[in-house]
C-alpha cells in the first residue's frame, strides 16, 4: 500500500480542535502529524472537534506531511464517528489508542473499509497504526502486528503503560525497557514499523536527546513528539553520519551492479554482502536524504 513504509522519524501530536495549530502544523517539518480526537479533546467537544478535523483535512495543504488521526478508544461511543470524519476527509492513517488485541485492529479495518465504500473511496487504502498502552497489549504485540495488511506500525504509549505497571518516569528508562524491547521484536518479526513514546518534560531538552538516542540505538523507526521544539532534535539524532552514508551508498551501488551481472554474494572491503543488505543500506540513504545530507539519486 502506498505510504506503508514511508519515513516516520517524528510523529507530532496536535489537537484536532485547534484550527490555528492544525493549519500551521506542517511548517515545523514533522514527518507525520497526529490530529488528536482523544485526550486533547474534552468529552463535550468531540462533535466540534470532528467538524474541525474534517474541515482541516479537506482544506489545509499539509505540504507532504502524513496525516494521522488518533481516534477515541474502542471502549467509547465515539470511535466510529471519528473514523467516518477521518476517512471522509482523506486522512492517511487511523491511529488506534489503547489497542489491546488483534480483534481491535480487525474491527477498525472492517469499519474503515465500510466507510471508504460509503464515501465512494474504495481505493483510499486508509492505513492503521496501533498504540500499546497496557501489559496486555505489549504481551499481544505479535498478534496485533500481524492482524491487518493495513497496519503500518505500532507505538508505545509510555504514560498509560507506566500507570498500569504501578511505576513512574525514571531518566534511566528502566521502567519501560521491557515493553520497548518486546514491541520492537514483534514489529521487526512482522515487518512493520515501531515508534517510541513521547517525552513530556519540555524544559529538559538534554534528557529528551538522551532518550531519543537510546530509542535510535534500540532500533525504533521514530519518536512521538508533543512540541515543535523536539522535532529538530529527533531528526538530528536519526540522521546518518557521513561515514554511514558513504558506506550505504557504496553498498547499494555494489549490490545493484553485481545483481545485474547475476552475482548474488560478493565481498566489499572484506565483508560478505548479498541482497539482504540492500533494504538497510537504502534506508540509511532515505534518512540522509530526508535530513538534507544526501543529494544522490540511488533512492
Amino acid at each position: 500500500m502506498k505510504g506503508k513504509n514511508r519515513l516516520r522519524r517524528t510523529l507530532m501530536f496536535v489537537s484536532a480542535q485547534t484550527p490555528g495549530l492544525v493549519k500551521e502544523a506542517y511548517i515545523y517539518g514533522a514527518d507525520s502529524i497526529i490530529l488528536d480526537l482523544e485526550d486533547a479533546v474534552a468529552e463535550n467537544q468531540k462533535d466540534a472537534a470532528r467538524f474541525s478535523l474534517y474541515h482541516a483535512l479537506k482544506t489545509v495543504d499539509f505540504m507532504g506531511a502524513e496525516r494521522i488521526v488518533r481516534i477515541n478508544g474502542m471502549d467509547t461511543p465515539h470511535w466510529k464517528e471519528d473514523i467516518r470524519a477521518a476517512v471522509a476527509g482523506g486522512a492517511d492513517v487511523i491511529r488506534i489508542p489503547k489497542c489491546d488485541s488483534a480483534a481491535d485492529v480487525v474491527a477498525v479495518e472492517q469499519y474503515i473499509k465500510a466507510v471508504e465504500l460509503e464515501f465512494n473511496r474504495p481505493d483510499a487504502g486508509t492505513l492503521i497504526m496501533a498504540a500499546m498502552e497496557s501489559p496486555k497489549a505489549v504481551l499481544r504485540a505479535e498478534e496485533i502486528c500481524t492482524a491487518s495488511e493495513r497496519l503500518v506500525g505500532i507505538a508505545l504509549s509510555g504514560g498509560d503503560f507506566r500507570k498500569s505497571m504501578q511505576t513512574k518516569y525514571y531518566p534511566s528508562g528502566n521502567e519501560i525497557l521491557a515493553a520497548r524491547g518486546l514491541l520492537l521484536l514483534a514489529a521487526r518479526a512482522a515487518g512493520v514499523q515501531c515508534y517510541d513514546t513521547i517525552f513530556s518534560d519540555l524544559n529538559d531538552m538534554e534528557g529528551f536527546r538522551v532518550e531519543t538516542v537510546t530509542g535510535k540505538e534500540m532500533g525504533f523507526d521514530g519518536k512521538s513528539v508533543v512540541s515543535p521544539r523536539q522535532i529538530q532534535v529527533v531528526h538530528e539524532v536519526f540522521a546518518p553520519s557521513e561515514k554511514e552514508m558513504i558506506e550505504a551508498e557504496r553498498t547499494v551501488r555494489a549490490i545493484r551492479e553485481n545483481a545485474e551481472r547475476g552475482i548474488g554474494i560478493f565481498t566489499l572491503d572484506g565483508k560478505m554482502l548479498d541482497v539482504a543488505f540492500l533494504p538497510g543500506a537504502e534506508r540509511v540513504l532515505e534518512l540522509a536524504k530526508a535530513s538534507g545530507l544526501y543529494k544522490g539519486d540511488l533512492v
